[in-house]
């Protein structure tokens, strides 16, 4: 059964899908927005959520190490243990925002800004 294991698919393969996250949530942990779709957004926002957390509650070591498994860049993970982890102190979760922006005039996707709070 597959009772709470929602995952959303994107209309793509498993390995697009993947690299299209971890591409997505580095960007965001770099740049702290990053424009895309909402089910894009919906879909990057718990794999960021979950890399804060880990930089703020596991070893630093070990923190690295889980991080540098998702994200695709070094500088990213550097931001991560050493900026986020101290804006991030006191707050026990929520680190995303999603605004949304509008419609795209190509296929009339409805646009978000997904930003770190």
């Amino acid at each position: 059964m597959r009772h709470q294991k929602k995952q959303l698919k994107l209309n793509m393969q498993r390995d697009h899908r993947a690299a299209l996250i971890r591409n997505l949530a580095t960007s965001i942990i770099l740049f702290e927005k990053c424009k895309t779709t909402v089910a894009r957004a919906k879909a990057v926002r718990p794999v960021v959520e979950d890399l804060i957390s880990k930089a703020k509650t596991k070893e630093p070591r070990e923190a690295i190490r889980q991080i540098n498994q998702i994200v695709f860049d070094k500088n990213a993970t550097r931001k991560l243990i050493e900026v986020l982890k101290v804006r991030y102190q006191d707050r026990t979760g929520g680190y995303t925002r999603v605004v949304k922006m509008g419609h795209r005039s190509g296929d009339a996707a409805q646009v978000v800004q997904i930003q770190l709070v």
